[in-house]
């Protein structure tokens, strides 16, 4: 077997120089260095793979470094450092506190930190995942931590702060790890992959940085593997075909085919998408975050938060030019809802088609922002004059309602809305749209607690749909509704909202002469005086066995 080295391993940072992604950071612990400042404890905390083990290993090899350099970095050349670099160093003691965690093991450490270190100035305790120790194991912890020998160094390090007690808090300097940039992993994989001698696309480099979530481990574990996969030529299709990664093109695709309403073709890229094994959930949340970067890319003060290469970064900023911001708003709204609805559907793949025939028409219809229009048909005369800034009078003409002055917004005298003659001479409001008719359809209680119900199911006022729940309206008449509710409180909320109410009941009862009565339930607190026998009678109705008993135990009513 040959003594094949991963990458995360082969490639571990030696130097705090080496260190990516965490400038700060090493800046900060190389000056203590330098100026002779050095805390009893630290604790490094951040996500998984960003080097917080990596810098306690770098930070204990550099105080122990018999002739560290100008810059605080260790010498690599003294016994202290070759000792560390070989694995034989015993100034530096690693506890892996996930299966080290009891008071027994806390208590071995404490009595190893009295010994003196046999070469170099201090013994450095380095305690991983320390948030996994016991309660009792860190109270047994906490006087050695806050007043060790002054040779004693600990460095804690943990993925999650906020289980550690505030009393470990206290006794550390606390240094908060990042997660590290896409554009610092693709550098480092660049410079891993030009000394293994294998060839790499930018794009490529670009996704397994993605994949890694701000990891350096992840970033090296996943090019191994994809190196291995493509037998030392990583290709940007390589990558997705290993990874399982949806190719974004597909995403341009499905927006160039919503914004050409075109409904069958996005019906058939998502059947595609499905057929090559993707999670429809996957396809959702990518496509929410493609609008996303698609937003970000439309200002270019923003355009610093799409960490992509070059390359990729101009397709999307020429697909933000022909995407309009209120399309994107409303576009990122829909993903969000479905994100939200989809594992609660019975039909998931019909759920994305209905998302992406929404999407589309986003642009069939005018989106927020777009100009209303209206048609009138002119009479002719000076009146025409009076409407100013109307490019072209025709008849019928168009007006954009953003060219009518506001003081004349709300009448035109001597004009004619929807053809009507009857009202040519008369002023009349200019509207975007016509009133609506008068509907009187008849409708039955049966029909009136469907549509009460399905409007408090929809309602996102929580105390508004538990208000709803229990009323039974009533129908005094063909159109009035009466409901009673329990106290004032209730009345006043209801009253509230029912403009909304009423609007929605005329829509799906096809009638908007409903009137909406809201009257607060009366109770009658009289209480009346029963004598005992009256009681008795009552008690052996609902229980015939009673009079047995009284029978039986010969009992008699005082």
């Amino acid at each position: 077997m040959d003594n094949y080295v991963v990458s995360a391993r082969k490639y571990r940072p030696s130097t705090f120089h080496s260190v990516v992604g965490q400038k700060s950071l090493t800046t900060t612990l190389k000056n203590a260095i330098t100026n002779h400042k050095l805390a009893h404890a630290y604790l490094f905390c951040g996500p998984r793979g960003v080097g917080k083990t990596t810098c306690a290993r770098i930070f204990a090899k550099t105080i122990n470094c018999f002739h560290p350099t100008p810059d605080g970095e260790a010498c690599n050349e003294c016994e202290s450092c070759r000792s560390f670099n070989e694995n034989r160093s015993l100034n530096i003691h690693e506890l892996d506190a996930a299966s080290n965690n009891s008071v027994d093991d806390i208590r071995a450490l404490t009595e190893q930190v009295r010994i003196m270190p046999q070469l170099g100035k201090y013994k450095v305790y380095i305690i991983d995942e320390v948030h996994m120790l016991t309660q009792s194991a860190f109270n047994a912890f906490l006087k050695t931590l806050e007043e060790p020998p002054h040779h004693a160094v600990f460095i804690l390090a943990t993925t999650e702060k906020h289980k550690i007690l505030p009393t470990i808090l206290s006794r550390c300097q606390i240094y908060d790890f990042n997660r590290i940039g896409i554009n610092d992993i693709v550098e480092y994989l660049e410079y891993v992959a030009k000394q293994e001698n294998i060839s790499c696309e930018a794009e490529a480099l670009n996704i397994i940085a993605q994949k890694a979530d701000g990891g350096m481990r992840d970033a090296l574990s996943i090019f191994d593997q994809v190196a291995g996969f493509s037998q030392g030529n990583v290709t940007y299709k390589t990558v997705i075909e290993n990874l399982n990664v949806l190719d974004y093109d597909y995403y341009f695709r499905i927006t160039d085919a919503v914004l050409q309403n075109d409904v069958p073709k996005c019906l058939l890229l998502l059947n595609e998408i499905l057929s090559k094994g993707f999670d429809g959930h996957h396809i959702i949340s990518g496509l929410s975050l493609f609008f996303r970067d698609i937003l970000v890319c439309k200002d270019p003060q923003t355009i610093v938060l799409f960490e992509v290469g070059d390359a990729v970064k101009e397709k999307y900023v020429e697909s933000a030019r022909r995407c309009e911001t209120a399309f994107l708003y409303q576009a990122m709204e829909l993903t969000n809802e479905t994100d939200l609805n989809y594992r609660y559907s019975k039909n998931k793949k019909f759920s994305i088609e209905l998302l992406l025939i929404r999407l589309c028409q986003l642009k069939a219809s005018p989106v927020e922002g777009d100009k209303k229009k209206i048609v009138i048909e002119t009479i002719g005369g000076k009146e025409e004059g009076e409407i100013k800034n109307q490019k072209e009078i025709k008849s019928p003409a168009v007006i954009e309602t953003s060219e009518i002055p506001e003081t004349q917004a709300k009448t035109i005298p001597r004009v004619r809305l929807n053809g009507d003659p009857e009202q040519a001479g008369k002023p009349q409001p200019v509207s975007s749209q016509a009133e609506s008719p008068i509907q009187d359809r008849p409708f039955s209680r049966e029909d009136l607690i469907q549509a009460w119900k399905n409007y408090a199911s929809q309602s996102e006022d929580v105390y508004l749909k538990n208000t709803m729940a229990y009323i039974n309206p009533q129908l005094k008449d063909d159109y009035k509704i009466e409901a009673e509710v329990l106290n004032p409180k209730q009345a006043d909320h209801f009253r509230e909202n029912s403009p909304a109410i009423r609007e929605y009941l005329s829509s799906a009862l096809k009638n908007n002469r409903i009137e909406l009565d809201i009257k607060i339930k009366i109770e009658d607190h009289t209480q009346t005086l029963f004598t005992d026998k009256e009681k008795y009678s009552y008690m052996v109705n609902k229980n015939p066995i009673l009079k047995n008993l009284v029978q039986e135990f010969n009992l008699r009513l005082d």
